[in-house]
């Protein structure tokens, strides 16, 4: 049992729903620490958040693999890859379609007018166009991605209720751990981007760093509850929920964010970044485990 484990069963219970809230309580203190950095790096250049959201994307591919998909095919599937790959397409079925309720944040973050390649005819207006509009479709844009996130702690977290001895319990307590660790640390550039892209629509640097702390609260607190008790309550649902986590996880770094990294001629500093993330989430996975 490592260290990081005991004491964090000692602090917070054996209790996979509060453990849960806790590492949900986590997530989103994380994001709201991100936010809060435009108090202290108030001009923060385009080639330093690109680097970071590199980052973010490395953590989170790697954490799709190590916490959600690998554990979901050998421990919870009994070695069937079907029912985790199932899920997968389903959370990867899920954003896409989501995704097209709101627009991509490229076009809010960067002011542009794009057209829109399922409607050639449509264009997409930035942040300079309309400030409140393009504001309030980037916050949606931004936590309709922190979805995942959060259904991906409840999931881990549910996992522990469902481990069939001691071994299993803390083999499963580890890997929500290290899994709520990699999120975290991915939401802290992830809320300084979405920060600074708000502070460039024309928000009050102040009032979005207390709107994205609630933001993310309101979105991955019910989400982690929502993991954890489905996977708690319908055991054979485990390794798709993982499946779904993983998905809808893969799908935000393959569609935004490195799309977004790699559009403004910082892609070495970015391809970095994300190789850092894997190594960052490999060690927490092997540390922790």
């Amino acid at each position: 049992m490592t260290a990081v484990v005991e004491a964090f069963r000692s602090v917070v219970g054996t209790n996979p729903v509060v453990m849960g809230l806790v590492g949900g309580l986590v997530i989103a203190g994380l994001n709201l620490l991100g936010a809060s950095l435009v108090f202290v790096w108030k001009n923060p250049s385009q080639r330093g958040l690109d680097g970071a959201l590199g980052f973010a994307a490395g953590v989170m591919l790697a954490a799709a693999f190590t916490s959600l998909i690998v554990p979901g095919i050998e421990e919870y599937a009994g070695g069937d890859p079907v029912p985790v790959l199932v899920g997968l397409a389903l959370g990867v079925l899920f954003l896409d379609q989501a995704d097209r309720l709101v627009p991509h944040a490229h076009y809010l973050l960067t002011g542009e007018r794009r057209t829109d390649a399922a409607d050639p005819g449509e264009s997409v207006p930035g942040v300079d166009d309309e400030r409140l509009a393009p504001v309030v479709l980037f916050i949606l844009a931004i936590t309709l991605h922190n979805m995942p996130e959060g259904l991906a702690v409840g999931v881990g977290f549910g996992a522990v209720a469902q481990a069939t001895d001691p071994a299993a319990a803390e083999a499963a307590l580890a890997q929500a751990i290290s899994l709520m660790l990699a999120i975290g640390i991915q939401n802290v550039p992830e809320g300084l981007a979405v920060s600074v892209a708000a502070i460039n629509a024309g928000l009050d640097r102040r009032f979005y760093a207390v709107v994205a702390g609630l933001r993310s609260g309101i979105v991955e607190l019910p989400l982690v509850l929502l993991g954890v008790l489905a996977v708690a309550l319908v055991e054979p649902l485990l390794p798709y929920a993982m499946g779904f986590a993983a998905g809808a996880m893969l799908f935000v770094i393959s569609d935004e964010i490195v799309p977004e990294t790699h559009v403004r001629g910082n892609e070495r500093i970015a391809t970095l970044g994300t190789m850092l993330g894997v190594v960052v989430m490999l060690y927490l996975d092997v540390s922790l485990g």
